[in-house]
C-alpha cells in the first residue's frame, strides 16, 4: 500500500516540489556565511550592494521557498493519509519546527540582514547567530524527516 502511494505521479511531483523548495530555502543558510567569512578573512566588509541583495532575497525568494516547502510537505501528508497522518508526533514536531523557522527567517534573520545592508555594525553578528540557529533547525528537521520519532 505504501509503495502504491509513494509511486503515484502526483505524490512524486509533490515530493519533487518539496525537495526543490527546501534547496532554495536553505541554500543561503550555507552560502552566505561562506561569503561573509571570505570577506572577513580578506579584511574587507561585504559590499553594501551584496548585503542589500541578500536581504531582499530572504524576503522574495528564500522565505517564500521555506513557506512552500512546508505547504508541499503537508500536501504530501494529505495525499498519503493512509500511511502518514497529521496526528502522528513526527508530523507535529515538523510542523512546530517549520513555524519556528518561519519566525526566525521573517522575524529575526530578514530584519537583521536589512540592518546589515543599512550598515549597522552589530547586525553581522545577529545574521551569523540566526543563520547558525537555522542550521541547527535544518538538522533537527532532517532528523525528524528521516527517523520519524514517535511513529
Amino acid at each position: 500500500m505504501l509503495l502504491a502511494l509513494v509511486d503515484s505521479f502526483g505524490y512524486r511531483v509533490m515530493f519533487l516540489l518539496h525537495i526543490a523548495a527546501i534547496v532554495v530555502a536553505f541554500a543561503p543558510a550555507f552560502v552566505n556565511p561562506v561569503l561573509s567569512a571570505r570577506y572577513r578573512k580578506a579584511g574587507e566588509p561585504m559590499p553594501s550592494t551584496l548585503t542589500k541583495i541578500l536581504a531582499d532575497d530572504t524576503y522574495k525568494i528564500h522565505g517564500p521557498a521555506l513557506v512552500l516547502a512546508g505547504v508541499f510537505g503537508f500536501g504530501m501528508i494529505g495525499m498519503s493519509d493512509k500511511v502518514w497522518k497529521f496526528s502522528q508526533s513526527w508530523v507535529s514536531i515538523a510542523f512546530g519546527l517549520w513555524f519556528v523557522m518561519l519566525g526566525i527567517v521573517f522575524g529575526l534573520l530578514g530584519p537583521a540582514e536589512k540592518k546589515q545592508a543599512a550598515g549597522e555594525a552589530d547586525a553581522e553578528k545577529k545574521v551569523a547567530m540566526f543563520g547558525g540557529i537555522m542550521h541547527l533547525l535544518f538538522l533537527l528537521m532532517l532528523i525528524v524527516m528521516i527517523w520519524k520519532p514517535g511513529l
